[in-house]
């Protein structure tokens, strides 16, 4: 199993949980909510192993981290009504494979353009509205 000790993503330490909320494990990866919610429901997905492309994924790894991304993008979708749902694969400085799941709202922020890595002010919700987009989202994974 490929590992970096520098990736906060294969660490896990506090540069992750700082940003983000494990939700569940899926198939070849894992879920994370992110605790800035400008965007209300926005996750990562983020592959199981530290790689770095898409193409360093065998055709059957590929093709189970590509059904974890539209399977939480439905679920997404599904569970807050999300207009259009924007897939974010940047990675320049953190190499490990992931997708931003961003669902956008008619006439909310960002709509018509790319959304933004790091909005401000930041949305931050208490652990109770966490807890209940996690739930929504667990509901219909």
């Amino acid at each position: 199993m490929n590992f970096d000790n520098d990736c906060f993503y294969c660490v896990k330490d506090h540069r992750l949980t700082d940003i983000m909320i494990k939700i569940c494990d899926l198939e070849a990866s894992t879920l994370y909510l992110f605790k800035e919610q400008t965007y209300r429901g926005r996750c990562l997905v983020a592959y199981k192993e530290h790689k770095s492309e898409l193409f360093d994924l065998s055709d059957d790894e590929r093709n189970a981290f590509m059904k974890d991304v539209a399977r939480v993008a439905k679920a997404m979708s599904e569970a807050f009504g999300a207009y259009k749902i924007n897939y974010g694969a940047y990675a320049d400085k953190m190499t490990h494979l992931h997708y931003h799941i961003v669902p956008k709202y008619e006439g909310g922020p960002g709509f018509g353009g790319t959304f933004e890595m790091m909005p401000e002010p930041k949305v931050l919700l208490s652990e109770a509205e966490y807890e209940e987009l996690i739930r929504r989202i667990k509901e219909k994974l």
